[in-house]
């Protein structure tokens, strides 16, 4: 990327008076959720089954002590309640996602749900009568383990079935949601054709993350272009995608650290930001020319990435009216001695790098969360520096603890983060849109709920999932009312 090493090297500004702490005029502040992780009901009114309903409850048959989201924090049955918490806080938006097998339990358009689609009819319906704007994500990782039974987004029928998904969507909701996200971080949902780790646990490395990752742009694209086609001129909305990576940065000054914080970044980014955002389309020329000369040293007849024909190029190229951006933290990269540290693709692809975190940066739930404020100005600026200036809206950035209800450090960490956001905007004029904190409520972080990163805290052994407003609630609704930042919270270097 043309401007790694100017955003690498951007010195931090100072604190205190010679910052500007106020929001500018249309900066808009939210909160977020996913399907999954919030809704519960996971069996209800004739939801289908999703991967990660199958992958918890296989690993519940292995270990009953595994926990699920059957219930999780039953944003199905206190949708209400929550946009009152929303409302309150003074939110202008809400961002959440649509369960795929919820409205669509078998994936595809053979059995429609009603009860689903009236569900999140009733939700958009009770965001807007709150002046609250509905954010909507398409996909946020739950597919109907139906059409994973058919390869899901290793097979390239998915793209079909994702357009007629979407077209429902638009159909039954575009007249009120003008904010749409198709995916949320392909590169972390495609790892779950690499690894067992996550859903649907396709242990294919090096094979089907790239066939995926191919799929999932071409869905894109073409969801895109079904908006534009038919729906824009009258619904009037926005569409884009939400990619994510931790803000890399070279954990020396050495020439190969450089040269490897590139290599990262291109491998985690610009796989799926440079098809979309760049002038030129396509993956990452590195990326292409690594993968094939790997593929090639493998003894295989072509490269195990892909490739896309000059059409596709096109079709997928220039396919967004935003920038979706989930940051939390930063990451030191380096080149390794040994390919020991670097064994299951795509890192073996990249080559021998390490990615790893400065052990004083501070962290509370979990380590690879660490606070690294510096790190939301640096991210933005080198997006906005490589992609046209495009309008970027953070659509997740928060903190993770273990459930404090007096949470200072979210505080302290929203706070320094939105100045580095303001930084950006008004040092390196940056077209930031607007910040979601993840999550508003305490959600289900994908087998546990021991690590929590809501702004509200559940009770999650009561029935009933009380919700209780955690002390950055205050702080975030008197940043939102003022529309400048507390001194107070900002750190001092």
């Amino acid at each position: 990327m043309k401007n790694l090493l100017a955003a690498v090297l951007l010195a931090a500004v100072s604190c205190g008076a010679t910052r500007n702490l106020t929001f500018p005029d249309g900066f808009w502040f939210g909160a977020g959720s996913a399907a999954y992780q919030v809704e519960g009901a996971w069996n209800t009114s004739g939801k289908g089954e999703s991967i990660w309903d199958r992958l918890s409850h296989s690993k519940q048959a292995l270990n009953p002590q595994t926990e699920t989201a059957d219930v999780a924090a039953d944003q199905y049955h206190h949708y209400k309640e929550d946009v009152q918490g929303l409302k309150k806080v003074g939110f202008n938006f809400y961002r959440f996602s649509v369960s795929w097998p919820r409205v669509l339990p078998k994936g595809d358009l053979s059995v429609i749900n009603q009860d689903g689609l009236d569900y999140y009819n009733n939700l958009i319906n009770e965001l807007v009568n709150n002046d609250i704007v509905p954010i909507v994500t398409m996909y946020h990782w739950d597919l109907p383990q139906h059409l994973q039974d058919l390869g899901g987004f290793a097979n390239d029928i998915i793209i079909d079935y994702f357009e007629d998904y979407a077209n429902l969507l638009f159909t039954h909701y575009g007249d009120r949601v003008k904010w749409w996200i198709t995916f949320n971080e392909p590169l972390s949902f495609v790892n779950g054709y690499s690894s067992t780790m996550i859903a649907p646990a396709v242990n294919a490395p090096g094979v089907g993350l790239y066939l995926a990752a191919h799929n999932v742009l071409k869905a894109h694209a073409r969801v895109y272009h079904l908006y534009d086609d038919h729906f824009r001129s009258q619904q009037r909305g926005k569409v884009g995608i939400t990619l994510n990576t931790e803000y890399p940065m070279p954990k020396t000054n050495s020439e190969a650290d450089i040269n490897a914080t590139e290599i990262y970044l291109q491998f985690q980014l610009g796989w799926f930001a440079h098809p979309i955002y760049s002038s030129e389309g396509d993956y990452p020329a590195v990326m292409k020319e690594r993968v094939a000369n790997k593929s090639r040293a493998e003894g295989l007849p072509r490269s195990r990435l892909p490739e896309f024909d000059e059409h596709w190029v096109k079709y997928i190229r220039g396919t967004h009216d935003f920038y979706g951006m989930n940051l939390y933290t930063a990451n030191l990269i380096s080149l390794s001695n040994t390919t020991a540290d670097a064994t299951v693709p795509p890192n073996s692809d990249m080559g021998s790098i390490i990615a790893e975190q400065d052990p004083s940066w501070p962290y509370e739930g979990l380590n690879s969360f660490r606070y690294t404020p510096f790190a939301m100005r640096k991210m933005l600026k080198l997006i906005s520096d490589n992609y046209n200036n495009v309008s970027i809206f953070i659509t997740e950035n928060g903190w993770c603890d273990h459930g404090e209800i007096n949470d200072t450090m979210r505080a302290r960490f929203l706070v320094n983060y939105y100045a580095a956001v303001l930084d950006a905007i008004h040092l390196d004029n940056v077209n930031v849109i607007g910040h979601t904190t993840w999550a508003f409520v305490d959600t289900f972080e994908w087998f546990t709920y021991s690590t929590r990163f809501g702004l509200f805290y559940v009770n999650f052994t009561d029935p009933a999932r009380p919700r209780t407003p955690k002390f950055s609630t205050t702080i975030l609704s008197s940043i939102i009312k003022t529309r400048k930042l507390p001194e107070e919270y900002l750190d001092k270097e």
